[in-house]
């Protein structure tokens, strides 16, 4: 194999390689008040960013959820932030996910039962809360089709799959 090809090769596989584009941290409390900001606190520690509280889309009487109501709290992390925090939740479950945790466009998320098993110190004041991991894979290039002004499509043997 000559330079050149061997050049050629290393683009290709720079380009294939798959990256994190971000994660995305959920914790459903159900009801507004205490608990939902106490939850806010929680992903604050985590993160080091402000999170975002979600409402209720409609109204589920069985749950005792009205619509609009602020039920759950969620934050985007992006970047080498986002890698760490994946790791340690990957090693709450000890690196072992179901197939079923993927999804076909590549994606995969996961739950864990308690937040200080990431390596939070208990807060007896916050108590202990469960939370989703959702990651979204992408690999170089994904921009032509998300941008704005001149969309391009992604080929089928360049989109990520299962």
């Amino acid at each position: 194999m000559t330079k050149a090809e061997q050049i050629v090769e290393n683009r290709k596989k720079t380009m294939r390689g798959l990256k994190i584009q971000k994660l995305c941290l959920n914790i459903c409390v159900g009801e507004s008040g205490g608990r939902l900001t106490r939850a806010a606190k929680v992903l604050e520690q985590l993160t080091g960013q402000t999170p975002v509280l979600s409402k209720a889309r409609y109204t589920v009487r069985a749950f005792g959820i009205r619509r609009n109501e602020k039920i759950a709290v969620h934050c985007t992390v992006r970047g080498s932030k986002a890698e760490e925090i994946i790791d340690r939740g990957l090693k709450v479950k000890e690196f072992e996910l179901y197939r079923e945790n993927f999804s076909d466009t590549g994606n995969f998320g996961f739950g864990i039962q308690e937040h200080i098993d990431l390596g939070i110190k208990y807060d007896p004041s916050i108590g202990i809360y469960g939370m989703d991991f959702y990651v979204v894979l992408g690999r170089a290039g994904t921009r032509v089709a998300k941008r704005r002004r001149a969309i391009g499509r992604i080929g089928s043997s360049h989109r990520v799959t299962k």
